[in-house]
């Protein structure tokens, strides 16, 4: 039930709720991963279900993918999709400029490259992850696994020349045993603190040989729908230039999250 949930669940809960009125019949939607996220593909589950709602989803990762099948929300490949109407994916950290940074759940990679195929990204989150400048959350770094220790050093001495105020970067485990993304790679956190410019940041770290993309997602997002664990919804649309907000009422009864995991 909504109403037992902590109040950080139901700022999350909230700003799903509120992103998915943004879709509509017969679009393509970008599927994000990671916590929030997979409360947004329940509330579209939600929409298929009992509204009859017809779309077909591109997920960004497998467990997206499998969350998506499982909630009855069609499933189609990029590749065939071709192009989205709308990509709704979370964030660990966004700024003014709505730019952000993603990749805390390891899917940074296919959520770049679904967002940026797409006419709208709506990115939905908590109060928590706006900061006035982007970098105290650890910024991923998806790298190849040959020589990637070499990739770190070079990633590291590179730092030294930017606009950042931590210059160490460490690989992303899984245990005993590294991360793996999708893809095969792995991820490097760079632990900067503050990032004084992102944009010339994330040109120079893919410019590296090794570095398959960073998680700096600069002029990507278009709008930003932030939950409060009263019902508050506020929607931020930077093209606009419009803030908005709005009260959601809390089902009683609602147990869509329940056994939620991710």
């Amino acid at each position: 039930m909504t109403t037992e949930l902590s109040p950080i669940d139901k700022a999350k809960f909230v700003a799903a709720k509120k992103a998915v009125e943004f879709v509509e019949d017969g679009m393509r939607v970008g599927l994000g991963t990671g916590s929030t996220a997979a409360w947004m593909v329940r509330c579209l589950g939600e929409r298929v279900r009992e509204e009859g709602l017809k779309i077909r989803g591109v997920p960004t990762s497998t467990r997206t993918a499998s969350l998506a099948k499982e909630m009855g929300v069609e499933v189609v490949s990029l590749d065939a999709a071709k192009w989205l109407d709308v990509t709704i994916d979370g964030a660990d950290e966004f700024d003014a400029e709505l730019n952000l940074i993603k990749g805390g759940g390891g899917a940074l990679l296919q959520e770049k490259i679904v967002a940026t195929a797409s006419d709208q990204m709506i990115v939905i989150t908590d109060a928590s992850k706006e900061v006035d400048t982007l970098g105290a959350f650890p910024l991923p770094v998806e790298v190849i696994p040959f020589g990637w220790q070499t990739t770190q050093a070079l990633i590291e001495e590179t730092l030294v020349s930017l606009d950042v105020l931590g210059r160490s970067a460490s690989l992303r485990m899984n245990g005993e045993s590294p991360y793996v993304t999708d893809e095969g790679n792995h991820i490097l956190d760079l632990h900067l603190k503050r990032i004084g410019d992102a944009r010339q940041t994330a040109m120079i770290l893919n410019q590296m040989p090794g570095v398959v993309e960073n998680g700096l997602f600069i002029d990507i997002c278009d709008t930003v729908v932030i939950g409060y664990g009263d019902g508050k919804a506020q929607v931020r649309d930077i093209n606009a230039g419009t803030i908005e907000e709005n009260m959601l009422d809390f089902v009683e009864g609602e147990n869509l999250f329940a056994d939620l995991s991710d």
